[in-house]
C-alpha cells in the first residue's frame, strides 16, 4: 500500500449537485482570501457501509439541518433519503441489517450550538421506503378505528444500546420518561414497527445500560439525587442488580464500555480524583479490577471496537498532541488491520468506520490537520485500496498550514497543552498572532485535526494559538474541576500566560496580538482585553456571553438542574457582576468586534447589544454585526461570508493581514 490521489468526483446528494472540482485554498499572506473555499459545507459528514457492502449510508449537511442519504456503492447513486426539517440533525446512524438503517436526532439552533439529543429514533429502508418514527415524543399512534397499536405514544426519550447483530429485526434501546431524575428502562424494539418489550428496569435514576455480546443487559449506571454516580451489575437476564461502585465511597466514576468476546471480562472507563482516565478490565466473576490502558497526560478520546458486529473493546484513541491509538491485544485481527493502514498513511489519522459482516470490505477514513477527510474502500483479502469520496474535494492539503502541538506552564505551575498553527511558508517567528480560546468552557477541548476557521486565519497571515486552559476536558477530572468558578480568574490567567509564552518564544510580534473566540471564547476575549491592558491590540467576540448574572438567571429558568450546575461551576450570583465584561467596559482600551445571532438561545443577543452599548458609552471603538434570523452560530452561507469578510477586515486594520475577496 502507498499513497493514493483523490480523483475529481461529482456526487448528487438529496437532489443537490455538489461539484467536487479541486480548488486550491492557498492564499499568500496579504493577498485577498477566498472565504467561500473555507465556509463551503462538507459534501457529507459521516459514511458507513451496509453489512453486505451493497449500500453506503451518509449524513449530509444542508443549510440548517442534516439529512440521511443511502447510496448504491457501485453506482454512487442515491436510493433513499430522509430529512426532518429546520434545526433537526441526524446525530448518528446504524445499519441494523443489510437494508435497514436506524438513526438518532439532535437539535441545534445555530452552527456553533451543542447538539441536544431529542431522544428520537427513526428508521428507513435502503430504497427510501418504510420510513418510521419509532420512538420519542413525536411518535403517533395508528389512529382511531384499530386496536393494533404497535408503537407506544408516550412522553419519553429513547437511545440505542445494542444493534443485536444476530437479530435483523430488533435492537435494544434505553427508554427515559420525561422529568427530572427519572428511572429508565431497557427494552427490545422492532425496527420496522416500533413495538417494544421490557427487558430491565434501572436501579438508579438517569441510568444508561450496557449489554454483552449475547444481547443481555448486564450494566446500569446513573446518578442519585445527591449527584453521586453509581454502577450496577447483574450476572444475567432476570438476575438482581448488584451495586459495584459508588462514587462517594470509591472517589472514582466507572463507566462500562463493553465485554470481551468470551463475556468473562468487562471493560470500564475509570475517571479518578487525580490524573487521566484509565481503561480497566473487570473480572466479572471475582470482581478484580486491572488497569489495562492509560496515557499519563490525556483521557481516552474514543474506544476502539471490533467490527465483527459485537463491538468488543480492542483499544483506545488518545489525543496527546497528535492522535495515537493503543491496543489491548496487538494480535487481534481488526487491530492488525488498523496498524497496517496507519503505516500506509504516515502523518495522518486512520479510522475504520465500518466493515461488512463477512469482514471482506472495510470503509477507511483518513484525515489530518490539513485534510478534512478522505474515504477509501479496502478489500481485505486482496489488500487493495480504492478511493471513494472526500469531505471537501476542493481543499488542497498541500497549501494549508500544519497544526503543531505545544506545551507550556501556567504561572502556578499547571501544565497546559494546546496547538499552534502558523501561516504556510512562514518562518514561524515575529508573526501577528490570534489567541483563540474555545467555547464551552467545561469538558470541551481543542484537538489536532482540520479546523476551517483556523485555516482561514492562517491563510490570512496570522499565527493561531489554541490553548486548552484549565476546565477543558480530556486531561483528567482534576484538570477540569480546577476551572470551576474561575470565569475571569485562573482560566483567564491561563490564556494570558499562553500569550506571554508566545511572545517569549519569539512566535508573536508583541505589538500585533488579538484575542478572539465564540461563546465562552467571546467572554474570554473581552475579559482578556479588560484585564490585560497593553497585551492585546484588539478583541473580537462572536455569539458571546458578557453578563454572567443574566446568564445564570437564564440557566435557572431553563431548568433546576442547570441552575444548580451554574452555581457550582460558574459561581455564586453575588460574585458574577465583578467578572462580567459588561461591567468592565471602561477598562477596555482597544478596538472591539462583536457579532451575534438574533435567535440565539444559548447566548441571547441581548448580551451583545448591552456589551455594544457599554463600549460605546466608554468611548471604545466597537463594530457590531447582527444576523437576526440566525442562532448560536450562522447556518446561511451568505451570513457566514459576510461575517468572515467583516472579521478579516477588522483584523487587517489592526494586525495587517489579508482581507476577503
Amino acid at each position: 500500500m502507498g499513497n493514493w490521489n483523490r480523483p475529481a468526483t461529482t456526487v448528487v446528494l438529496t437532489g443537490i449537485c455538489i461539484a467536487l472540482a479541486s480548488v486550491s485554498a492557498a492564499v499568500q499572506a496579504g493577498a485577498p482570501i477566498d472565504v467561500g473555499a473555507f465556509i463551503r459545507k462538507d459534501a457529507f459528514t459521516d459514511i458507513k457501509l451496509s453489512p453486505d457492502g451493497k449500500y453506503l449510508a451518509a449524513t449530509v449537511q444542508q443549510e440548517d439541518r442534516t439529512a440521511l442519504v443511502v447510496l448504491d456503492r457501485q453506482e454512487i447513486r442515491i436510493t433513499g433519503s430522509m430529512s426532518l426539517g429546520r434545526h433537526n440533525h441526524v446525530a448518528d446512524f446504524w445499519w441494523v441489517n443489510a437494508e435497514r438503517v436506524l438513526f438518532s436526532v439532535a437539535q441545534k439552533f445555530g452552527a456553533l450550538d451543542s447538539p441536544q439529543m431529542t431522544g428520537e429514533l427513526f428508521a428507513m429502508s435502503a430504497d427510501g421506503t418504510n420510513k418510521e418514527n419509532l420512538l420519542g415524543y413525536r411518535v403517533e399512534g395508528a389512529g382511531p378505528g384499530t386496536r393494533i397499536q404497535q408503537k407506544k405514544v408516550e412522553a419519553v426519550a429513547g437511545y440505542l444500546v445494542d444493534t443485536l447483530p444476530e437479530d435483523d429485526r430488533n435492537v435494544i434501546v434505553m427508554v427515559r420518561p420525561f422529568g427530572d431524575l427519572t428511572y429508565t428502562r431497557a427494552e427490545k424494539m422492532d425496527v420496522y414497527t416500533g413495538r417494544r418489550v421490557l427487558l430491565a428496569r434501572s436501579p438508579v435514576p438517569e441510568a444508561e445500560f450496557v449489554s454483552d455480546g449475547a444481547g443481555t443487559v448486564r450494566f446500569a449506571y446513573g446518578i442519585t439525587s445527591e449527584n453521586v454516580n453509581r454502577l450496577y451489575y447483574r450476572a444475567g437476564e432476570h438476575q438482581e442488580w448488584d451495586l459495584i461502585n459508588d462514587e462517594r465511597m470509591s472517589q472514582r466514576i466507572e463507566v462500562p464500555v463493553g465485554f470481551s468476546a468470551d463475556q468473562k471480562t468487562a471493560y470500564l472507563r475509570v475517571e479518578q480524583a487525580q490524573g487521566s482516565d484509565a481503561m480497566v478490565a473487570l473480572d466479572v466473576a471475582s470482581g478484580k479490577r486491572t488497569e489495562v490502558l492509560r496515557n499519563p497526560n490525556v483521557d481516552p478520546a474514543d474506544i476502539l471496537r471490533s467490527h465483527d458486529g459485537k463491538g468488543v473493546p480492542m483499544g483506545a484513541v488518545f489525543f496527546d498532541g497528535k492522535p495515537t491509538f493503543s491496543l489491548l491485544d496487538k494480535e487481534q485481527a481488526d487491530g492488525r488491520l488498523l496498524r497496517s493502514l496507519q503505516q500506509a498513511f504516515p502523518g495522518e489519522f486512520v479510522e475504520i468506520t465500518s466493515m461488512t459482516r463477512d469482514g471482506t470490505l472495510a470503509l477507511v477514513e483518513v484525515s489530518s490537520d490539513v485534510n478534512p477527510g478522505d474515504f477509501y474502500v479496502f478489500d481485505v483479502p486482496a489488500k487493495k485500496m480504492n478511493y471513494l469520496l472526500s469531505r471537501r474535494e476542493w481543499v488542497d492539503p498541500e497549501q494549508l498550514a500544519p497544526m503543531a502541538p505545544v506545551q507550556l506552564k501556567a504561572r502556578d505551575g499547571l501544565v497546559l497543552h494546546g496547538y499552534l498553527t502558523v501561516p504556510k511558508g512562514s518562518s514561524g517567528k515575529g508573526l501577528p498572532l490570534i489567541i483563540h480560546p474555545h467555547g464551552g468552557p467545561y469538558g470541551v477541548r481543542d484537538v489536532w485535526g482540520f479546523n476551517s476557521e483556523v485555516q482561514l486565519l492562517a491563510s490570512a497571515g496570522y499565527a493561531v494559538l489554541q490553548v486548552n486552559y484549565r476546565g477543558s476536558g480530556g486531561y483528567g477530572r482534576n484538570f477540569q474541576q480546577v476551572g470551576a468558578r474561575q470565569w475571569g480568574g485562573t482560566m483567564q490567567d491561563d490564556l494570558t500566560d499562553a500569550t506571554r509564552w508566545a511572545i517569549k518564544e519569539g512566535i508573536a510580534d508583541p505589538g500585533k496580538i488579538c484575542i478572539y473566540g465564540a461563546s465562552y471564547g467571546a467572554y474570554a476575549a473581552l475579559m482578556g482585553a479588560a484585564k490585560e491592558a497593553g497585551l492585546y491590540r484588539c478583541a473580537a467576540g462572536n455569539v458571546g456571553v458578557y453578563d454572567l448574572p443574566m446568564m445564570q438567571q437564564q440557566d435557572a429558568s431553563d431548568s433546576r438542574n442547570l441552575g444548580l450546575w451554574s452555581r457550582d461551576w460558574v459561581g455564586e450570583p453575588s460574585t458574577l457582576a465583578a467578572v462580567s465584561p459588561v461591567n468592565m467596559s471602561n477598562r477596555i482600551k482597544v478596538p472591539v468586534f462583536l457579532a451575534a445571532g438574533g435567535e440565539d438561545e444559548v447566548a441571547p443577543v441581548e448580551h451583545t447589544e448591552i456589551m455594544e452599548r457599554k463600549l460605546k458609552a466608554a468611548g471604545v471603538p466597537v463594530e457590531a454585526v447582527y444576523y437576526r434570523t440566525e442562532g448560536h452560530g450562522y447556518y446561511k452561507e451568505e451570513n457566514q461570508r459576510d461575517y468572515y469578510t467583516k472579521l478579516l477586515a477588522f483584523f487587517s486594520r489592526h494586525l495587517g493581514g489579508a482581507t476577503a475577496k
